[in-house]
């Protein structure tokens, strides 16, 4: 029987096959569309205004309130700052930021440097201290701060790439022409993100791959490790265009006249000690004008090399090194300096942010850090003279580097540098209200339902009262709008509906809470026999794929003016921690504690002595806690005196060691 015949194939050179004319790309899922579109950016269709939620310039209004009637504003101004410009601390999904920046900011930041989170197995839990420092206590990562650490994006390694797809076209969007952008990244990720950076900045536009090496030899487990020791990270250095500014930098290395001479150093007949190296491709033009600045050297042998002199200072030589891409002159993380400790894991030293801040921006530049954790990056451009943005989702990062760089800033003070004020923002509720309308189709009925499952409360689906949401356990739960304070009369109406129904506990989840309303409770519980518990609706449950998030109860805090000879300060009288974040295992002990020395949760609070609702919270004094002093002052020592007697209002703002701030308003009358 005769064989038959095999069909020809459709796929030939008259038709070639699809596969046969793709170039080299990075592919993940969700890049393309169900149509092989390449997916647009998900963001709102107009950018969401950022709130100034808080003030910093803690120098000058410390010496404007303490010199009342004697200070020139102007004067202080020209002496202590280097020119209008306020910094931008922003809390925050870098995504949703960035897009708010763009109207301002495209083509304007000069430095990005960012260190996203590749480890996405790791347990980022870290120890916070209490009171005197002597004691620790585990922080918890909150679920905000999670998922910028580990596999919440629901298709792992995919959702990552999406995730740093879309952020980085952002961040190209808003350098400048001669601007350039530094990722920081390890093993973990860095040939995905290498060829992520290809895509987005274009080849042509990479510049270096920089080994950050720590130290020049494995200790302790990697050592006896069955593979080579892991002891660098990545940083991939790519520019906007090729009017990319780079200032390059070197090191400094001493020599001893001994060592010098050991190292092939020489001294001339004027006593300059100096380096040889290859006469090279030098014109003869160029080796007569060499040869007259005294820069020839002639060997024995009769072979011209050129002299490069070295200074010579306090005894020793020193020899600068053009610095390469291999960086092992940097200590890592394990041996920051003291007084650079946060605490945070991820730290960075603030020598390798001198370094690239100086390498690639000048005085006066824009640089923006949008994973900028602990604020490293922050701090060594303030202290360079840079402008800067930084971003970072976690709370307890902000909370971080608002300390860090007040500090900087009474530092810089204290040397009669120059330094910039900086603000705090955040979105606010118009987050919420895109998150609405985006994925809520403007419902607040599934805002309600959302709100009770993540809570894990029972949904009332024939509820005893129009107020009364939900049940958990004996609780009744009552769920706030989406874009409304909880003040003290709805508290009322809903306690009293609550009592109505025969109920014995009540839990309000809203998305803000009127101030001191913690303390107001107090007489709702007892009017109406009531366990009342006041919980923040965590802005988690608006990040898609997630499954879990924390609720944490408002804190209370009690202060007392004090006045004396027309000067007015603040008392700290009581305070109880939200406790937030805390490890359940801990949780009754930390409340015992709480309950015996609260002030011992405080890490950080502030006055704002010229309070009004319709402006941001200016930090007119503050006292913190350090990880080097951990003193606290219960009582404000700056003697503030007002223009016009009459009455006024002060706020009064702390943060516990956990990052989560309680804020309360005081009159007072002059």
């Amino acid at each position: 029987m005769a064989k038959k015949d095999k069909p020809a194939s459709e796929w030939g050179p008259d038709n070639p096959h699809p596969l046969s004319r793709v170039k080299t790309e990075l592919i993940w899922e969700g890049k393309y569309d169900e149509y092989g579109n390449r997916r647009p950016i998900k963001l709102p269709t107009s950018p969401l205004p950022l709130q100034r939620v808080e003030t910093i310039d803690e120098p000058r209004d410390r010496e404007k309130a303490s010199q009342p009637g004697l200070f020139d504003e102007d004067s202080f101004h020209k002496k202590a700052h280097r020119d209008n410009w306020r910094n931008r601390l922003i809390w925050g999904d870098n995504k949703l930021v960035m897009h708010a920046l763009r109207k301002e900011f495209r083509g304007q930041v000069d430095l990005i440097y960012i260190d996203p989170p590749f480890d996405v197995g790791a347990d980022f839990t870290m120890q916070v201290q209490l009171g005197d420092g002597r004691e620790e206590v585990e922080k918890e990562q909150s679920i905000l701060e999670a998922v910028a650490y580990r596999d919440t994006w629901g298709k792992g390694t995919d959702s990552y790439l999406h995730m740093m797809y879309e952020r980085l076209i952002l961040m190209r969007e808003l350098l400048s022409e001669k601007g350039a952008i530094y990722v920081h990244c390890d093993w973990r990720i860095s040939s995905l993100l290498r060829n992520l950076l290809d895509d987005i900045f274009g080849y042509e536009h990479f510049l270096n791959h920089i080994v950050w090496v720590y130290g020049s030899s494995a200790r302790g487990a990697k050592a006896v490790a069955r593979q080579f020791a892991r002891n660098h990270d990545d940083i991939f250095y790519y520019r906007k265009s090729n009017a990319h500014q780079f200032n390059g930098d070197v090191i400094l290395r001493l020599y001893t006249p001994q060592e010098a001479r050991k190292a092939g150093f020489r001294q001339d007949e004027k006593g300059r000690w100096f380096k040889t190296a290859p006469k090279g491709d030098y014109t003869d033009k160029s080796i007569a004008q060499l040869r007259k600045e005294g820069r020839i050297y002639v060997t024995r042998t009769g072979k011209i090399r050129i002299k490069y002199f070295l200074d010579y200072k306090n005894g020793m030589v020193v020899e600068k090194v053009p610095v390469g891409d291999a960086w092992p002159d940097i200590p890592d993380a394990m041996h920051l300096p003291r007084h650079e400790k946060t605490g945070y894991d991820t730290q960075k030293p603030e020598a390798l942010l001198e370094r690239i801040i100086k390498a690639s921006s000048n005085e006066g530049d824009l640089v923006a850090d949008f994973f900028s954790g602990s604020g490293t990056t922050l701090a060594a451009a303030e202290k360079l003279g840079r402008r800067w943005i930084g971003v970072d989702l976690g709370r307890y990062a902000i909370h971080t580097s608002r300390k860090r760089l007040i500090q900087v800033q009474r530092e810089l003070y204290a040397k009669g540098q120059p330094y910039r004020s900086f603000d705090v923002y955040n979105l606010g509720r118009y987050e919420r209200q895109w998150w609405q309308i985006e994925r809520l189709k403007g419902a607040d009925d599934e805002h309600r339902r959302i709100v009770l499952a993540f809570y894990k409360a029972t949904q009332l689906e024939n509820s005893p009262h129009p107020l009364l949401h939900g049940k958990k356990g004996r609780a009744y739960v009552h769920v706030d709008q989406i874009d409304s304070i909880f003040t003290f009369d709805e508290l009322r109406a809903v306690a009293e509906a609550t009592r109505a129904v025969g109920g014995r506990e009540l839990h309000c989840l809203a998305w803000e809470f009127e101030m001191e309303l913690s303390r107001k409770k107090e007489a709702i519980e007892a009017e109406n026999d009531l366990i009342i518990r006041l919980k923040y609706i965590p802005r988690e449950i608006m990040e898609p794929n997630r499954t879990e998030v924390q609720f944490f109860e408002a804190g209370a805090l009690e202060a007392h003016p004090v006045v004396k000879g027309g000067k007015v300060d603040v008392e700290l009288v009581h305070f109880m921690p939200a406790l937030a974040e805390a490890p359940e295992k801990e949780l009754e002990a930390l409340r015992e504690r709480a309950v015996k020395s609260p002030f011992d949760f405080i890490d950080f609070w502030a006055v704002d002595f010229d309070y009004s609702p319709e402006k941001p919270f200016e930090h007119h004094w503050q006292d913190f806690r350090t990880r080097k002093d951990r003193s606290l002052k219960t009582r404000s020592d700056l003697g503030w005196q007002y223009n016009a007697p009459g009455k006024h209002q002060i706020a009064v703002k702390v943060i516990d060691v956990f990052g989560v701030d309680t804020t309360v308003v005081l009159d007072v009358e002059v």
